[in-house]
């Protein structure tokens, strides 16, 4: 994500930056900071209100003893997410954005795995599907500045059209016009959910074969996403 927290308050229409601190990153890993948007309400007699905040990329289910499964825990498949014991009560009321310039995948090749960047036709920013969760550290008193963590995953479908032959999932992408209904905190039975999810439009996402740099985590910067020599 290029953008910083003003860029996303701006496109992504948010009332209030919880984290304004948040770096710009070509090279997301998992377990690393990544920005979030989500509707929340206060108290019942409040307004809802949408915020920007930061969350750790990887899952910690709230009743998860430690946060060691979270590397494993970055996507959570559309089809099963609103079943699985580590995301259906996070799909239920703990929808979020996240948001995104596009994506590496690494198509399998003869040669090796080639890294494509995608991203959308009109370089727009995306905003991904993502469910989020708050996370108790059993080690901390209540009260504790780091009592809680937040974190987060991305819901993954099934990739056809122009993605298919490199890969074959790709994220859930939200467009504007079901932003405020995915991120709705009053949406929370399962067949809602599941309408919300079987409703979002397929990708059409533009691939570009980019430098093998991207490979290496310690390598970030704006270069990572140009077309590879």
């Amino acid at each position: 994500m290029s953008y910083s927290a003003a860029d996303i308050q701006d496109f992504y229409l948010v009332s209030e930056v919880v984290d304004r601190d948040m770096a710009a990153s070509w090279n997301v890993a998992p377990t690393d900071p990544i920005p979030v948007v989500l509707d929340r309400r206060g108290n019942e007699d409040e307004a809802v209100t949408r915020k920007l905040v930061t969350a750790r990329w990887g899952l910690v289910p709230s009743w998860a003893k430690d946060t060691k499964g979270a590397a494993r825990l970055i996507n959570a498949r559309m089809e099963t997410v609103t079943e699985k014991p580590s995301f259906r009560k996070a799909a239920a009321s703990r929808r979020g954005l996240i948001p995104g310039d596009g994506y590496y995948e690494w198509e399998k090749a003869p040669g090796g795995k080639i890294p494509t960047y995608l991203y959308g036709a009109d370089e727009q920013p995306l905003a991904f599907a993502a469910l989020f969760e708050n996370w108790p550290d059993p080690s901390l008193p209540d009260g504790h500045p780091e009592k809680w963590l937040r974190t987060a995953t991305i819901i993954t479908t099934a990739a056809t059209d122009a993605l298919g032959h490199i890969h074959d999932r790709t994220p859930l992408i939200v467009p504007p016009d079901m932003w405020t209904d995915w991120l709705d905190p009053e949406t929370t039975k399962e067949a809602d959910v599941r309408a919300l999810l079987d409703s979002m439009p397929e990708p059409h996402l533009v691939p570009r074969i980019v430098s093998d740099k991207v490979n290496y985590v310690r390598n970030n910067g704006p270069e990572l996403i140009e077309a590879a020599a």
